[in-house]
């Protein structure tokens, strides 16, 4: 591999483990084996009512964030149209202030039966220091990437709809030349969502909820000309189950479990010999798309512990104030992700505000980058209940 091709490698790593604030152990001290994609903001938790109940949200009562879960629980929402923007600092635990993920959904049921629904992420990485393999300085550069999609949603059965969207990628890491005779460009790619929701609530709202949604299916993203140079994207299957208890007219109380599977095989393991590894490096990047999210239930890993679990729970009273609490569980192996988020609410007829907090984790490197961070976010009923 040429020096050049391993620095755009590395480059694209890097940044990506910034975004997940990966652990970085080296091969000989650890078992680790944290799947690497492109475009990780894609499975950041993007809305504060979600992070408050531990990133739990695809069987959740519809809203204006359906778009970001489960699209397909949009035409059992309540209201006809609704718009929600939500704000997550990011590392601010480390006084940083230009990282952050900014989000904007929102849906139109066009009639009692179907919905359109459209989202868009923008993630700053503020502004980071180049250097080369001899620690030369390079360049200043200011990252970002987006995503945009357009969602549609219809009821099949007097239970159950379905929801498909399609959504488009822009990642700006590095432009240009930035001193290695590589010329950088933004990377782009086009993926698609496929969701189920089945709703079991009766008129009051009680009853059992369940999803499921396959994110982010789409092409390989690269920042060079080298079609060989390229990365997967964080495909991923979601399964989410939710019951509803109503008490009396005013307590009602949810709770909730997720479970997700990166639809991406892992890295192979290193050998520390250099054309043996690289020979493996560029097979696995030589793998199909569609072969990739089948080999990554068969890559030599334990499949148990691919899972991401979020377990959640929403107390709401008089449908105005809520209170939320969830837990976030991640194998050691896959990173080692683990810790409680608060959250509250407050609600009017056409208005509400939604906050969360992540309870600090880890210390060091191993550090939450969400610790101390409060997320909010709004949610505009544009038209009354039906």
């Amino acid at each position: 591999m040429k020096t050049t091709s391993r620095f755009s490698f590395q480059l694209t790593v890097l940044l990506s483990a910034i975004l997940l604030a990966a652990q970085t152990l080296t091969a000989q001290t650890s078992s680790i084996n944290i799947v690497s994609t492109a475009v990780p903001f894609l499975r950041i938790s993007p809305d504060a009512r979600a992070g408050g109940m531990g990133d739990m949200s695809i069987a959740t009562a519809p809203d204006a964030n359906a778009a970001f879960w489960n699209l397909a629980k949009i035409p059992f929402a309540k209201n006809q149209t609704a718009v929600a923007v939500n704000y997550t600092p990011w590392l601010k635990d480390l006084g940083l202030s230009d990282v952050y993920l900014a989000s904007l959904a929102g849906y139109h049921k066009l009639n009692d039966e179907s919905a359109v629904s459209t989202s868009l992420r923008f993630f700053s990485l503020g502004n980071i220091q180049l250097t080369d393999f001899s620690g030369n300085i390079l360049n200043n550069i200011r990252p970002s990437e987006f995503s945009v999609d357009l969602g549609y949603s219809r009821i099949i059965s007097d239970k159950i709809s379905l929801g498909v969207a399609l959504r488009y990628i822009n990642s700006r890491l590095v432009i240009g030349d930035v001193g290695t005779g590589v010329v950088y460009r933004a990377g782009t790619s086009v993926a698609g969502d496929v969701s189920m929701y089945y709703n079991g609530t009766d008129e009051s709202g009680a009853g059992l909820t369940w999803g499921i949604t396959l994110a982010n299916l789409g092409a390989k993203i690269g920042y060079t000309n080298d079609a060989r140079n390229k990365d997967f994207i964080p495909a991923n299957l979601g399964i989410g189950v939710a019951y509803t208890k109503v008490m009396d007219g005013n307590n009602r109380i949810m709770v909730g479990m997720d479970v997700n599977k990166l639809l991406v095989p892992s890295l192979p393991a290193a050998t520390g010999v250099f054309s043996t590894d690289s020979a493996s490096l560029a097979n696995y990047r030589s793998t199909g798309v569609v072969s990739s999210w089948f080999k990554s239930f068969s890559d030599g890993t334990s499949q148990l512990d691919a899972l991401q679990v979020s377990l959640g729970a929403e107390y709401a009273y008089n449908e105005q104030f809520f209170v939320r609490g969830g837990y976030f569980h991640e194998s050691k192996s896959r990173g080692n992700r683990q810790y409680f988020s608060l959250g509250a609410g407050f609600s009017m007829d056409a208005f509400q505000v939604n906050l969360s907090y992540l309870v600090p984790s880890g210390s060091g490197i191993t550090r939450n980058p969400l610790s101390n961070t409060i997320r909010v976010g709004l949610v505009f009923n544009i038209s009354s209940q039906k």
